[in-house]
């Protein structure tokens, strides 16, 4: 008699000779598809066109603006729509980050930035080194002079 733990592994051993089975590699050939022939008269010339570029050449990142603050600090909400308006008037330019530090998925970035107090706005470079901090809420006009200090225009 057959004992009941050994009819899951015989069961499992059947399924996996079954998917093996049935993932055989069976090739057959296409069928040979011949091209018409036209008469000399219908033959058609290629004409070349012009080839213009699909996409536009995207603009290098000059700068790294992030913000370090939390969606529940005044100061921080503040923050927002200056943070949006600049994402949008420097797109392609100015790259746009936010870490919510009062977040578990924030934390990491306290100590990575340095962070004593929020709002933090760091700026970094092209090469991503960092060339100017601010501490607390940054007036647009200021901030676009620190972006400025880097050639964004």
């Amino acid at each position: 008699m057959i004992k009941f733990k050994l009819v899951p592994k015989i069961l499992l051993l059947i399924f996996v000779l079954l998917v093996i089975a049935g993932c055989k590699n069976e090739h057959k050939e296409a069928p040979k598809v011949t091209q018409p022939t036209l008469p000399k008269t219908m033959a058609i010339k290629p004409k070349v066109l012009p080839v213009k570029p699909a996409i536009k050449p995207v603009e290098k990142i000059k700068i790294t603006f992030i913000e370090l603050g939390s969606l529940k600090c005044i100061p921080c909400k503040m923050m927002q729509p200056i943070m949006d308006e600049i994402a949008k008037e420097y797109k392609g330019q100015v790259k746009v980050v936010f870490y919510d530090v009062w977040t578990e998925e924030g934390q990491p970035y306290v100590e990575k930035y340095r962070v004593r107090g929020i709002p933090t706005q760091v700026f970094l470079d092209d090469k991503g080194e960092e060339y100017y901090r601010h501490l607390g809420f940054f007036p647009k006009d200021d901030l676009v002079k620190v972006l400025e200090l880097k050639g964004v225009k």
